[in-house]
Formats: structure tokens, C-alpha cells, sequence
């Protein structure tokens, strides 16, 4: 009896080991496979991040590069020229006031501020469904040959919290639209014809808008906030460390005024 109870006990004594390796094998399988998640969830975030940066970016060039080399496009048959110059910009501010007499108005978010000007039709505009040209925000202006002024900025949206590349269109005078979410910052220089380098919005006089031949624009584009230190080259080609947990990427353009290629030759 004394044997049986030994050998029973000796079984039980094995079990119990054999349990706390396979529950301890158990937890370290389990922990392996939660970091393994939790490592290609966060390789997942910020590829998503990274990707939708860069389309953010993209899209915020083709929008505003489109404009800029629509600037100053008269029709052919037009009967008058365009009431100011084809472009007008402002550093650290928005283009605001009357569309003939444009002005600056300071933004907090550092934006340098772009104002594009041409003459619309069924060629530099899609059409509105009731035929009339449209602004950068698909509103109807009127009939073609009507004056277009569209305006770009970027700031921080009141209603989300978030970045945006906004656009105020002769559609709605002073009532600016969000285009692009995550862009944080325009940076804008300018070619005058014969120049040797771009300068500023501040360098060029008033007078010296109407020969503007070009433009380099740089839109600074920030992601989501993932907890994350990032070093990054801004729009002045500086390196920057992101302190906030977000990625920021800049793209750069170098666009010509078609307009203004005559005037370069």
C-alpha cells in the first residue's frame, strides 16, 4: 500500500514539473508572438504614415503646380489684359484684400502664401454644371473669360486639429477650403526673368511681380502622431528632429509660368 501511494505520488510529483515547463514554455511563445504583433503592427503604422505622406505631398504639387503654370493665361480673343499680376506671394502670411490690390496678412503656422491669376474658359477650368468656369475649389466664377484669383495657404484646421493646404477661390471670396490634409508648411521663391537666383515674396517690389518666370515651391508635409523622434530635411534644407512623435517629409518643384516663358525670351 505504502508503494503504491510513493509511486503515486512520485507520478504526481513529474505532472506537476512537466505542467509549470509547459505553461512557462506557453507564456514565452505567448510574449514572442505579442512582440512579433505588436513590432509589425508599428512596421504596418508607419509604412501607412509614410505612404500617406507622400501622396499628401504629391498631390499638393500637382494642385498648386497646375496653377502656377496657368498663371496669367489670356485667351487669345480676349478684349482686356488681366487686372493685376499673374502672381503675387507673401512669407510667413496669406494673400488677402481686394483681387486688384492684394495684400499680406501674417500666419501663425509660418506659411509662406501664394496668390495665382489668369483668365477663365473651357481650356484653363472644368466646367461647372451650369457651364460656367471654375476656381480652385470646382466653384462657378461665370461666364468664360471671367478673371480667376486662387489663393493658397497652409495652417492648422479649427476642426481637427490637423494641418491642412487650404485655397480661398473667386468662387467665394474669403472663404478659404481645406485640398490637403497633413501639410504643415508652403515655401514659396521666385525667378524673375534674367535673375540669377530665386529670392523671396519680401525681396521683389511690387512692380517686379510682373516678371516673375518661375517658381520653387516646397510643401512641407507632417504624419500621424506615432511616438517617434524623426530626422528630416525641411523646405530651407535644413535638418530638423520632429519633437511632437510625427514624420515630416518636404517636396520640392521647380515650375515654369507658361505665361511668362515669352517674357523670359
Amino acid at each position: 500500500m505504502n508503494k503504491r501511494l510513493a509511486h503515486a505520488c512520485q507520478h504526481a510529483g513529474h505532472t506537476l514539473l512537466e505542467l509549470t515547463i509547459a505553461v512557462a514554455l506557453g507564456l514565452v511563445v505567448t510574449l514572442g508572438a505579442l512582440s512579433a504583433y505588436r513590432t509589425q503592427r508599428q512596421a504596418y503604422a508607419q509604412a501607412s504614415d509614410a505612404a500617406r505622406i507622400h501622396e499628401a505631398g504629391m498631390n499638393a504639387l500637382m494642385l498648386i503646380g497646375e496653377q502656377i503654370q496657368m498663371a496669367g493665361f489670356v485667351a487669345a480673343d480676349a478684349r482686356s489684359p488681366l487686372a493685376g499680376t499673374a502672381i503675387f506671394g507673401c512669407v510667413s502670411g496669406r494673400p488677402t484684400g481686394a483681387d486688384a490690390a492684394l495684400a499680406c496678412e501674417s500666419l501663425s503656422s509660418r506659411s509662406d502664401g501664394l496668390a495665382v491669376r489668369y483668365q477663365g474658359d473651357g481650356v484653363s477650368t472644368w466646367p461647372a454644371a451650369n457651364g460656367q468656369v471654375t476656381d480652385c475649389l470646382g466653384q462657378a466664377v461665370g461666364a468664360a473669360g471671367v478673371e480667376i484669383v486662387n489663393r493658397y495657404h497652409a495652417k492648422v484646421s479649427g476642426s481637427t486639429g490637423e494641418t491642412e493646404l487650404y485655397c480661398e477661390g473667386s468662387g467665394k471670396v474669403g472663404t478659404a477650403q481645406p485640398l490637403v490634409e497633413g501639410v504643415e508648411r508652403l515655401r514659396v521663391r521666385y525667378w524673375t526673368a534674367g535673375a540669377a537666383q530665386a529670392v523671396e515674396a519680401s525681396a521683389l517690389a511690387r512692380d517686379q511681380w510682373a516678371a516673375v518666370v518661375a517658381v520653387d515651391l516646397c510643401v512641407l508635409v507632417r504624419g500621424a502622431p506615432l511616438s517617434r523622434r524623426i530626422r528630416y530635411v525641411d523646405c530651407d534644407g535644413v535638418q530638423a528632429v520632429g519633437t511632437d512623435g510625427r514624420a515630416r517629409q518636404a517636396f520640392w518643384r521647380h515650375i515654369v509660368l507658361r505665361d511668362g516663358l515669352s517674357v523670359a525670351s
